[in-house]
């Protein structure tokens, strides 16, 4: 499979939270979303190192989410392309072709 089939099945598997409304995705992802119950203190968190990759990061603190594709689309919807770091398991180099793919299929360019 290649980066764009990745990124159009990200995409896809998005579909049945087009009705959602963006309030409830939001409560849901702060209820339920993985990295609201990292606990960082005072200091600066180390994840994994100095020199970890956001996608690194995202593999970490995304891997048990429960709620990966809701914080997805609530991102999709909220910022698009103006957010920096991880969203919905996907580091920004990766969310910004699923976010296209994603309006693409929004758009009916893609069928379902």
């Amino acid at each position: 499979m290649n980066d764009e089939e990745i990124f159009e099945e990200v995409a896809a598997r998005l579909d049945d939270l087009e009705g959602a409304p963006i309030v409830s995705l939001s409560d849901l992802v702060r209820r339920a979303g993985a990295c609201m119950w990292i606990e960082v203190g005072t200091e600066q968190p180390t994840w994994m190192g100095d020199q970890a990759t956001d996608r690194e990061l995202a593999a970490n603190i995304c891997g048990g989410c429960p709620v990966p594709d809701e914080c997805l689309e609530l991102e999709f919807r909220t910022a698009g392309f103006t957010t920096l770091g991880v969203w919905g398991a996907l580091a920004e180099d990766d969310r910004r072709p699923a976010y296209l793919a994603w309006l693409q299929r929004r758009a009916g360019g893609a069928s379902r």
